[in-house]
């Protein structure tokens, strides 16, 4: 279900989209940052916004991220992954699951603490985000069915992918 939690305002949100997959983190941003809503009034957690696309020219909305963010503070992160313009720490292409691994810690972190993450976009970069987070719960000697089933019970974990 791609619903913001709002029992408490100071629960992150990570969002993580690829090409049209940010629809629905629009609208999340809108209401927190942009609009007079009671739940803009209260938030007092941090909206990270992660948006993968091919290069520069395919970043959908930025006028509005920029906005946010001059708007929110620190309350409002944005990061792409710009695949045929950036690297990875191997040298490949980044892809969205490379941009997220850069901040694996940080992340987790958030998670363990009642951040709820979410990923919207083509279901292709499911597999990718998956192996990801197993290799990140490896080194963390996570168990990672555990983590996501965890996760999962929580309702922190929201995949909306077609």
């Amino acid at each position: 279900v791609m619903l913001m939690p709002e029992e408490d305002p100071k629960t992150d949100l990570i969002m993580v989209a690829t090409g049209t997959g940010i629809a629905p983190y629009r609208g999340f941003i809108r209401r927190l940052f942009m609009e007079d809503t009671p739940a803009a009034e209260k938030y007092e957690g941090q909206a990270w916004l992660f948006l993968g696309v091919a290069n520069s020219d395919a970043l959908l909305y930025d006028d509005e991220w920029q906005e946010a963010k001059a708007k929110g503070g620190d309350n409002f992160r944005l990061d792409y992954a710009l695949s045929r313009e950036q690297t990875n720490k191997s040298g490949g292409k980044m892809y969205i699951q490379d941009k997220v691994e850069e901040y694996a810690d940080e992340i987790f972190t958030k998670l363990d603490n009642g951040a709820h993450i979410y990923f919207c976009g083509l279901k292709g970069m499911m597999p990718g985000i998956q192996d990801m987070l197993k290799g990140v719960c490896a080194s963390k000697d996570v168990d990672y069915d555990e983590w996501i089933k965890g996760l999962k019970k929580a309702k922190q974990w929201h995949v909306e992918v077609y």
